[in-house]
């Protein structure tokens, strides 16, 4: 059998689809499975070790995406999964020529009028008038899907992500050297969207906390775009905080394997994190956790989403109301006390 697996972007939603590719190819170790993503995030994808082969979209512009379909079709997939539900992930899906194409329900797709490219729909609850409360981590939602391919797939079974992670980086070595080697936490105050940030000094107030109280060091990475939040928390932090180098998806994975704890929003790095066994403490805001939050029962995540009048907004339109602005610090410190105890 020939799979091909659709999702796009971003980094966390890439790192959420693992188990379910995981799960595939532990159920049909026989079938070739590829992954098809965009060029901004073909570096994770490289590091899925359950795949074959990944197909990298390089432009986004109409003859890039022409091409691509057109290598797609000369595979012949049996089947294509869309697991990002939106127009041109589903039209993508269709275009490779897959005998089945599917997708998930109206109900939980970005975008709705994805449904009409495939031939079958999925999804753990098909009613429109379930509570948001009770839908489930986006990651058994994949599994759900997988499993109309697979139906030995055991959802009860513990989630595998089989990502390859550097040993040793240079950037990763010489910010280590910069604590003297000292066991550290990662702090990671960016997120793509601005609503999703805690206030950088507050990340400041933490570092300094888990020096004088756990004798940790923190580590601030930091993405595109975001480097003056990470100056911000290093300044807060009265010395117990360094900033990391920009660092590459795998250079990221190398620093985050070696950590005692990470602290960060609904962003990607959260995720890797949790994949590669790293204990959490989340600061959630517009977005639920339950459905895009740290899956391990022992993670710790501080949610202002049910007061959040933003919710699910990229900017906070009333920004005097920012989900995560009341949040204090000290609540974050007893949280990081409390799962530090637990690990």
């Amino acid at each position: 059998m020939r799979i091909l697996v659709v999702r796009l972007g971003s980094l966390g939603d890439i790192i959420h689809t693992v188990p379910a590719v995981a799960a595939l190819r532990r159920a049909l170790p026989d079938a070739r499975i590829d992954w098809v993503v965009e060029a901004a995030h073909q570096e994770i994808v490289a590091r899925v070790t359950a795949i074959d082969a990944r197909v990298v979209i390089e432009e986004r512009r109409i003859r890039a995406w022409a091409n691509t379909a057109a290598i797609l079709r000369a595979r012949g997939y049996d089947v294509a999964l869309d697991f990002q539900g939106l127009f041109k992930s589903a039209l993508l899906a269709r275009a490779s020529g897959a005998r089945r194409v599917l997708g998930f329900s109206i109900w939980h797709l970005r975008e709705r009028g994805a449904r009409v490219f495939y031939t079958e729909s999925a999804d753990a609850a098909e009613h429109p008038e379930s509570p948001e409360s009770t839908e489930p981590h986006v990651i058994y939602k994949n599994l759900e899907l997988a499993r109309r391919v697979a139906p030995g797939i055991d959802l009860q079974a513990p989630l595998e992500f089989p990502l390859h992670v550097p040993t040793a980086t240079t950037d990763v070595d010489a910010v280590r050297r910069e604590i003297d080697n000292a066991p550290y936490a990662v702090l990671n105050p960016g997120a793509a969207w601005p609503n999703k940030r805690w206030p950088p000094e507050r990340f400041g107030d933490v570092a300094a906390f888990l020096r004088a109280r756990h004798g940790l060091r923190s580590i601030v990475t930091w993405g595109p775009g975001e480097d003056d939040l990470a100056d911000v928390a290093v300044a807060f932090s009265e010395g117990a905080a360094v900033k990391a180098p920009f660092l590459t998806v795998g250079g990221l994975m190398t620093l985050l394997s070696g950590a005692t704890l990470m602290v960060s929003g609904d962003t990607g790095p959260t995720h890797i994190a949790r994949a590669l066994g790293v204990p959490i403490v989340g600061v959630y805001g517009p977005t639920r956790a339950g459905r895009n939050g740290p899956w391990h029962p022992d993670d710790i995540v501080l949610s202002r989403h049910d007061e959040c009048v933003c919710q699910y907004q990229r900017q906070c339109r009333a920004p005097e109301r920012w989900c995560l602005g009341g949040l204090p610090a000290s609540e974050v410190m007893a949280a990081i006390t409390t799962r530090l105890e637990r690990r």
